[in-house]
This record gives C-alpha cells, sequence and structure tokens, in this order.
C-alpha cells in the first residue's frame, strides 16, 4: 500500500511540475480524484520527493550591474529582467527599461539626441509623458531612405517630442551619400548645419549598436554596393549612428565614414549622457566593441546579455 502511495505521488508529481499538467487532468490519467492528486503532491513534498527552489532575478541585476559599471568603466548600468533568452523579448524589455530611465532623467532644459531603428522606436512606443520645460528633441543622423525597409526614423523622434512637450528636431537627409563632395554640399545649408550642431550640443544622446550580420537594417536600407558591405564585414563588427568600428572601437573606413551625415562617435564620449541601448546574443560583439571604443557612459541591457559581457 505505501510502495503504491509513493508511486503514484512521484508520477503525480512528475506530470504535475515537469509535464505542466493541471490537477484535474492528473486525476483523470491516474484514474483517482482531483482531491486525491492533492494529497499526492503534498506528501511528494513532505517525502522529500519534490524539492522547489525559487530563483529571484531581480535579486542579482543589481550586482550584474555593479560589476559591468566596474569592468567596462561605466557611469551608470542598468540591467532588466527577461524571462527568454530570445532577441524580440530581450528587445521589448530593455526599451521598456530605457523609456523608464528616461522618464527619471530628463530635466527641464536639456538636448536629448535620437537616432532610429527597430529598438529605438520600440523605445519611443514606450515613454511616459512627462511635464518638462525647454527641453529639445533632435535626430543624431540622416534617415531618408529609397529603401521600402521602414527605419522607423521620424516615427521615432516624433514620440520623443510629444512624451517630452516639444517640437521635433529632423535631419531630413540620407544617412550616407554616394560622394563626399555631396555630403558636404549638403552640409553647408544653414538648416541642416544648425540641427547638425544641435546633435552636438545634446547633453543626452540615446542610441543601439548594429552589427554587420547580413540582416543588419543599414545593409537593406540600400546604401552600400556589394564591395562596400564585404569591406565592412571584413574588417568592421558594429555601427553606431551608421559610423562602423572594429572590435577595438576603431573607425573600419575612413572613406564611408567621411560620406555619413551626422554626429561623429568621438562626440559621443563628450556626452552628459550617451545612453546605449542594446541585448541580445548576436550583439554582444557589438557591444563590447562600442563599450571598448568608450562610446557610451551608460548602458541599459538585459540579464543574459550582462551575464556574456562579464564573461
Amino acid at each position: 500500500m505505501e510502495d503504491e502511495k509513493q508511486r503514484l505521488s512521484i508520477e503525480a508529481a512528475r506530470l504535475y511540475y515537469m509535464a505542466d499538467y493541471s490537477q484535474q487532468e492528473i486525476a483523470s490519467r491516474l484514474g483517482v480524484s482531483r482531491p486525491t492528486v492533492s494529497r499526492l503532491l503534498q506528501y511528494a513534498k513532505e517525502q522529500g520527493y519534490v524539492q522547489i527552489s525559487i530563483v529571484d532575478p531581480l535579486e542579482d541585476l543589481d550586482m550584474l550591474s555593479s560589476e559591468i559599471e566596474k569592468k567596462y568603466r561605466l557611469d551608470h548600468v542598468r540591467v532588466c529582467y527577461s524571462p527568454q533568452n530570445e532577441y524580440r523579448e530581450i528587445q521589448k524589455r530593455i526599451s521598456k527599461s530605457a523609456a523608464e530611465y528616461l522618464y527619471e532623467t530628463v530635466q527641464d532644459m536639456d538636448i536629448i539626441g535620437v537616432t532610429w531603428g527597430r529598438t529605438l522606436h520600440a523605445i519611443a512606443q514606450q515613454l511616459r509623458q512627462k511635464p518638462v520645460r525647454g527641453v529639445e528633441v533632435v535626430q543624431l543622423k540622416g534617415g531618408v531612405s529609397h529603401s521600402h525597409v521602414n527605419t522607423y526614423a521620424a516615427e521615432t523622434v516624433n514620440l520623443f517630442a510629444e512624451a517630452f512637450h516639444t517640437v521635433a528636431r529632423y535631419l531630413p537627409l540620407p544617412v550616407v551619400f554616394d560622394t563626399v563632395e555631396v555630403k558636404r554640399m549638403v552640409e553647408e545649408d544653414r538648416h541642416i548645419q544648425r540641427i547638425i550642431e544641435l546633435g552636438r550640443k545634446a547633453n543626452i544622446a540615446v542610441f543601439t549598436v548594429g552589427t554587420v550580420k547580413e540582416d543588419a537594417l543599414l545593409f537593406r536600407l540600400g546604401y552600400f554596393n556589394e564591395e562596400e558591405q564585404k569591406l565592412l564585414q571584413q574588417k568592421g563588427v558594429a555601427d553606431i549612428c551608421s559610423r562602423f568600428f572594429d572590435a577595438k572601437g576603431a573607425l573600419c573606413s575612413e572613406a564611408i565614414n567621411n560620406r555619413t551625415v551626422g554626429i561623429d562617435l568621438h562626440d559621443l564620449r563628450d556626452k552628459e549622457k550617451a545612453i546605449l541601448v542594446a541585448g541580445g546574443q548576436r550583439k554582444i560583439e557589438a557591444i563590447q566593441a562600442a563599450l571598448a571604443g568608450r562610446y557610451a557612459n551608460i548602458l541599459v541591457t538585459d540579464q543574459y546579455t550582462a551575464q556574456a559581457l562579464l564573461q
């Protein structure tokens, strides 16, 4: 009789804790009543057949943040919890965390420089309205493309401006021109000069880091020919503001960089808050390169990425 109770309790526990069966489903499967299943599960715990441990992911987040701050000499790191080590889930979590950080951080008279892309658009969508005065929001790089791929450039800067009760300052240009001569000629326009200068003056910059993988957004926008893309993939590992750099954070093509419109990488080092929002296995190498180049002093990421950055 005792052996039968032991067998049933272990079987019930396996079905309940490992296979996610409901107590009613277990009852039907074992041919007993639902109250009997409840008693079997309690017996399994009392006998030590089931040992339950609860891991609080929030418990270690502060420690992870501190360790990354020390390792990469950052002013602040915010590590948020993601229930899955999956890129879309991580992007959703870090963008929400970044939006919360901006709500806490932005003050009257701040100038916020914003880039574009899926992560920045996700942040913009989750921003809460904050009643601040004199804030300016400016686009840090050109966002016009002939591709059908959406960059969310205008939508992103608009949502940032709405959240902080101001008017968006656009940079209505391609981010990469075909020639240096055309790019320099366009930059001589007084309006364009003012927008670029406002980006330089921004005390807060919000950006992510791109990769040089085949599916990278910049490659799908048609700015580069096959030879240029191959060069960037061979020499570079990442981009910020569409400026490509290697694993040590050094520019990997002066020629392409000279055709790029918007804030220069070295200007990010002078920001009061240069906020890098990035996470996921596919971006770890790119994040490391960005931190090696000292292009961010604040990092918003998830616990899986944080652990990888510490290895």
